[in-house]
């Protein structure tokens, strides 16, 4: 039935379903080598409960982005998926969207490479989690059909402020020093340099 409502309402609830998992997968990320808490927390299976977060939200967006593709009001492709700036429909923040989407497959999947890809790159990929948030904020914001209501602007300035507030708690709970892991790679790498 042309105009049936329910995929079109699938893919803005697990559009926000995902922007919710996005940002709780980050602030646990951001948790996992806090100070003072570094170890409670550990202790508590955080790191496993951030990877599952993030498993959950490559579902959350996975289903929106097949919400959409069933959707009969609008004409996405599986390749509109895949290959960023094919929709019509503003398509520099929906390519945002795919690309933060597959940027963050990859960083999932580095949980499972880090042996092979070692440490060192497998933290420079979680740099990119902060990319990976910006893009979807910026997706969902100027893309988003729902983007202008309060409760949605309340959500993004939500999710803005807590992880912003995380990422400055982490940064002076550090003191100014490198984590321990940070610190190894960095003595590897001078070891390297001299050798």
């Amino acid at each position: 039935m042309k105009g049936d409502p329910t995929y079109w309402i699938l893919a803005r609830s697990s559009g926000f379903t995902a922007y919710a998992l996005v940002t709780a997968s980050v602030l646990t990320g951001l948790t996992v080598k806090g100070r003072p808490f570094g170890k409670l927390l550990r202790a508590a299976g955080i790191t496993d409960l951030h990877g599952f977060l993030a498993l959950l939200a490559l579902g959350a967006i996975a289903a929106h982005g097949l919400a959409l593709v069933a959707d009969d009001v609008v004409t996405i492709t599986y390749v509109d998926l895949l290959v960023p700036g094919r929709v019509d429909y503003r398509p520099l923040w929906t390519g945002a969207g795919i690309v933060a989407a597959e940027l963050m497959l990859l960083v999932y999947a580095s949980f499972y490479l880090r042996r092979w890809i070692g440490v060192a790159m497998w933290r420079r990929l979680h740099w990119s989690t902060y990319v990976i948030f910006g893009l979807v904020t910026a997706h969902g914001l100027m893309s988003g059909t729902d983007s202008s209501r309060p409760w949605a602007i309340d959500a993004y300035v939500v999710a803005l402020g807590l992880v912003a507030t995380a990422t400055a708690w982490r940064c002076l709970a550090a003191g100014g020093r490198l984590p321990s892991s940070r610190r190894r790679v960095a003595v590897e790498r001078r070891s390297s340099e001299v050798a």
